[in-house]
């Protein structure tokens, strides 16, 4: 577990996000607490670092703040208090007198839904369309409140390349690095999204938890968050409660329209699905691909965490003509900025 909150706090450092390491670092000493939470952490019996156990309870302490439960945590969260000793105290104070609510937060992974990683997805499908066509059916896993489910309602400006509705309260501008994708349009017919612990953004309870996920070192993010809760409550996007590897077998299944590539994607989750799952998935999207024509072709978009490098790596396969997996750039985790590779 050492091992695993250093890992975490590292990347927390990599990503801009001092804040959030340093409460992660003062889980070392929750550790030492005579605390539930405390023996939880040091007698956990899966994998810290696939299980994003930090990032459970970081976001478990984060509601603790936000909800109010205890205000000595705000100064930590608002970034005025750095000393690492003076965090660990005001940490372990919390966890020892909120202990009972920071425990059921240790059952589940991080619903770390965030709308400008969609960025990156859009910026494919730039790419995609003078390759396999302008229009595009999207099926998301691991969608958790399914906020990237509705970004064919969000405005995009992407190094000057502009996609989506112009009106929309939903404006993603990372900051971009490269040259802009080529401009090309982008039609998206359907977008629907899976999730095994789907978050319901129109449920307030629901949607304070989301946020609870965001890092204190990201305001903007919270901006956004607020912006993806009002829409979803006009109308909320097309989400349902299914295993990732059923829920692609059933897309797969449909029938597709002529003209309209079928797109596969993901943001940041991966990591999370069980062995047995990557294998299923990878085997239909195969022989998918196998199936695939110039007029009913496949594609799999993947922002995802390269595990050694700790690059946040956008790709893209695509099926006839492309099977091998095209880096097109690097991203940001919450996609603050994007360094485009692919021109």
């Amino acid at each position: 577990m050492v091992e695993a909150l250093e890992w975490h706090a590292a990347h927390c450092d990599r990503s801009e996000s001092p804040i959030t390491a340093r409460v992660i670092r003062s889980l070392l000493a929750v550790m030492e607490t005579d605390t539930a939470s405390g023996r939880r952490l040091k007698n956990w019996a899966g994998k810290g670092i696939e299980d994003a156990l930090a990032l459970r309870v970081t976001g478990g302490i984060h509601f603790l703040c936000l909800t109010g439960e205890d205000k000595r945590l705000e100064p930590v969260f608002a970034g005025l208090v750095t000393d690492q000793a003076q965090v660990d105290a005001i940490v372990c104070a919390a966890v020892e007198q909120c202990d009972h609510i920071l425990l059921p937060w240790f059952d589940g992974p991080p619903q770390t839904n965030e709308s400008a990683r969609s960025a990156n997805i859009m910026a494919a499908l730039l790419w995609l369309s003078p390759r396999l066509g302008s229009k595009f059916e999207l099926t998301e896993i691991g969608a958790s409140a399914g906020i990237n489910t509705m970004m064919d309602r969000y405005f995009y400006d992407l190094g000057g390349t502009t996609a989506g509705p112009e009106k929309s309260p939903m404006r993603i501008v990372p900051e971009w690095r490269g040259a802009a994708p080529a401009g090309a349009e982008v039609e998206i017919t359907e977008i629907a999204g899976c999730d095994i612990a789907p978050v319901d953004l129109t449920d307030p309870a629901q949607a304070q938890r989301l946020k609870a996920y965001i890092w204190a070192d990201a305001q903007e993010r919270m901006a956004r968050m607020d912006t993806a809760i009002a829409m979803a409550g006009d109308r909320p996007p097309d989400l349902v409660r299914m295993d990732a590897a059923e829920f692609v077998k059933q897309r797969l299944a449909r029938p597709q329209a002529h003209g309209v590539t079928r797109v596969l994607f993901h943001t940041i989750m991966w990591q999370y699905l069980p062995q047995d799952t990557r294998d299923a998935i990878r085997t239909m999207m195969a022989e998918a691909g196998e199936g695939a024509t110039t007029d009913t072709p496949l594609s799999w978009i993947r922002v995802e965490t390269n595990r050694e490098t700790f690059r946040h790596e956008v790709t893209v396969k695509y099926w006839p003509g492309g099977e091998e997996v095209v880096e097109l750039g690097e991203a940001h985790p919450h996609a603050a900025w994007v360094q485009w590779l692919a021109g």
